[in-house]
């Protein structure tokens, strides 16, 4: 079957295998580089300047790869009032596609329970930390942390849109009754879906508010250059260009996914010029001694430049069913075939936030939940407009703590 396909499909087929062997042969010249820079003296000296630019130079170089493992949360402790108490990270339960991961705070009182449902778009649920972060003292916070597919078998099966839905019921499950969800992007579609089934079928897990964050509920309001990219090409285009095999050497070898180095690439290509810039910010930085910035520039880029892999069914199935038939704007969406009615959502109240120059999930795509939820009564929906901030900035950064995390909080804390 591989070698049938691969007289139909060679760039598929071979793409991922490309990248890797690309990046092996890149290995030794990445240590040598991270070798050298290290032997570097940045001493009070007539040339220390001419060493530290040889130095930023080296290690600019042995920086130039991505990672495809999860990086760590980091988050150890916590303030409690007055006093700082220890985090730990408790896997409440899992599956081989993703893990109920939940921050214990040792000593803490009952707070509310928060289900944080991280995007499933290239990177790994860490990119929510900070939202995390500003979460924990208030709330007993859980995620959704998902595998990246290249590590999950291919004898684990499937893993798309239903799938998807179904964790999220799961995992509400296992936290019982009165909990809360928050949706960042990509996920508020599968998070209204699942409130939705939730709701008819009266489940008692059902959450007690939902807040959407930067979505895309309905993308043909505003949409932006990710939108256009979406319905720009067939179906057949993005399966025969964007979706590789796993390589033999990684435990989902032969799973087809579409790769994150791809998903990377496409994001970064459409901020091409913010990108270049800060590399060429971080260069300068090292080569003059500026840690702080330094640090700060990559600490950003080890997240942004860990990517996780998605199954080609999840990637497939929510470009057509969100992105080009926007099934759930048009309430036309199915759940294993049944289909979803986000009118019988009745007791979970709605907030949803948007950013005002948000230019992947634009102005106008994630308040259209408002009219979906119509049977919602109106002092059960809020919006927000976050001025000022880009998409990452509605969930990230001093404008997510100080202005969008209090309407969060108090959303929550109304509902109790």
């Amino acid at each position: 079957m591989t070698i049938l396909k691969a007289k139909f499909e060679p760039i598929a087929v071979m793409l991922y295998s490309l990248y890797q062997s690309a990046a092996d042969s890149f290995l030794p010249a990445r240590a040598f580089a991270a070798a050298a820079g290290r032997g570097f003296s940045f001493g009070e000296t007539e040339t220390a300047d001419n060493w530290r630019a040889a130095g930023a130079l080296c290690e600019m170089m042995s920086r130039a790869a991505l990672s495809h493992r999860r990086p760590a949360f980091g988050i150890d402790e916590v303030m409690l009032g007055n006093d700082t108490v220890p985090v730990v990270e408790e896997k409440v339960t899992a599956t081989p596609f993703g893990t109920l991961l939940r921050f214990v705070k040792e000593g803490a009182p009952v707070q509310p329970k928060v289900l944080v449902v991280a995007p499933l778009s290239g990177h790994f649920a860490t990119l929510l930390r900070e939202t995390v972060r500003v979460l924990l003292p208030d709330h007993d916070v859980h995620i959704t942390d998902w595998a990246n597919a290249r590590d999950v078998g291919v004898w684990n099966g499937r893993f798309g849109f239903d799938e998807y839905v179904e964790h999220i019921i799961k995992f509400l499950e296992k936290m019982g009754p009165g909990s809360h969800v928050l949706a960042v992007c990509q996920p508020c579609v599968q998070t209204l879906a699942a409130a939705a089934i939730m709701a008819e079928d009266d489940n008692p897990a059902q959450p007690a508010s939902m807040t959407l964050m930067a979505g895309p509920i309905d993308c043909r309001i505003n949409p932006t250059k990710v939108n256009h990219l979406a319905t720009s090409k067939p179906m057949s285009w993005f399966e025969r260009n964007l979706i590789s095999y796993v390589p033999l050497r990684f435990a989902g070898a032969m799973r087809r996914v579409y790769p994150g180095f791809l998903q990377l690439t496409a994001f970064m290509s459409m901020n091409a010029e913010r990108h270049l810039k800060a590399q060429s910010d971080l260069l300068r930085a090292l080569a003059r001694g500026d840690t702080e910035q330094a640090n700060t520039i990559k600490n950003f880029y080890d997240e942004y430049f860990a990517v996780l892999d998605l199954t080609a069914e999840f990637y497939l199935e929510t470009v057509e069913r969100v992105f080009q038939q926007y099934e759930l704007a048009r309430r036309v969406l199915k759940w294993r075939g049944r289909k979803i009615d986000t009118k019988a959502i009745r007791r979970t109240a709605l907030f949803t936030v948007e950013g005002e120059r948000d230019d992947i999930c634009a102005l106008g795509q994630t308040v259209a939940a408002h009219d979906l939820c119509d049977g919602l009564r109106p002092y059960r929906k809020k919006h927000y407009m976050q001025a000022g901030v880009g998409h990452y900035g509605v969930f990230a950064g001093r404008r997510w703590a100080g202005q969008i995390y209090p309407l969060v909080r108090n959303t929550i804390l109304s509902n109790e």
